[in-house]
């Protein structure tokens, strides 16, 4: 019997990839998508989302390109990890996400073609082209103004490049420290953990994703209570707990989650962390 015939599921309801089929609409989560989708749809220009690690950051902006498709007449270009050495560097990237093949020789020559090409898509041709960088509390001081200038490529009504960065709350500091870039964001939102009750609805979102239909829930409402506890709400750790949680149930034959389940995982991952640190 199959790990997923055991559970009478159909797919992994726990994954932790940014899959946009699992993100789950909290209050929080529904709100930032709403507002994010009609800052980019408007062409307001700067967007910051920041919340600490595993709150659903990368997974939001997944689920913004779904809901915003090509044929929308937008253009979305992701910067996973935007730990650029230079200016021109960073340029040439963009350059080459755009499409760009000429031979770029410096930063000038890039930021004049980009510049032409933003035009060209935004003005001449009504299309969007939206820049996301994920992990962005790891721009330094140097892309982060490398980005407001970009900013400044605009017409009398709209932005020509519109910028979403994903990023811890770290961010937030380095930010404030760059006259004008704070004020230039048309969207700050701070994603927080969720509470013991968006907890539970996010594992049965999840595991009605996945296929489950049996009216015999899967995980006790004590259980249920005992994850938000050790994991503070944070979307990742919830997931990572309830798919350990799952293969505990498979592995030892049994059907249901409950807190001493819940507590026997958390004990001995806690025990398996002390002796790694050791």
């Amino acid at each position: 019997m199959s790990y997923f015939t055991a559970l009478g599921l159909i797919s992994e309801p726990f994954s932790t990839s940014p899959d946009p089929a699992f993100f789950f609409r909290s209050s929080a989560h529904l709100q930032a998508l709403t507002r994010l989708e009609i800052a980019v749809r408007l062409r307001r220009g700067l967007c910051l989302i920041l919340g600490d690690v595993g709150t659903g950051k990368t997974t939001l902006a997944r689920t913004l390109i779904t809901n915003v498709p090509p044929e929308d007449g937008f253009s979305f270009h992701m910067i996973a990890d935007p730990s650029f050495e230079s200016e021109h560097q960073f340029l040439l990237h963009l350059c080459r996400a755009f499409g760009l093949r000429a031979s770029f020789k410096s930063s000038l020559d890039c930021r004049e073609a980009i510049e032409h090409h933003l035009f060209q898509t935004g003005v001449t041709e009504g299309r969007t082209t939206v820049l996301m960088v994920d992990e962005g509390q790891k721009l330094s001081l140097d892309m982060l103004e490398h980005l407001r200038v970009l900013l400044n490529y605009e017409t009398n009504e709209f932005k020509l490049l519109q910028v979403v960065i994903l990023a811890q709350m770290e961010l937030l500091n380095r930010v404030r420290r760059i006259k004008n870039f704070i004020d230039r964001a048309a969207l700050k939102y701070i994603i927080n953990p969720l509470s013991e009750e968006e907890t539970a609805e996010m594992i049965r979102f999840r595991l009605r994703s996945a296929g489950y239909a049996s009216e015999q829930p899967l995980f006790t409402s004590e259980a249920v209570r005992a994850i938000h506890r050790f994991t503070q709400g944070y979307p990742r750790q919830i997931a990572l707990l309830c798919h350990n949680a799952l293969e505990t149930l498979v592995m030892h034959d049994r059907h249901i989650v409950d807190d001493t389940l819940i507590g026997d995982l958390v004990h001995h991952e806690s025990r398996w962390l002390a002796e790694a640190a050791a």
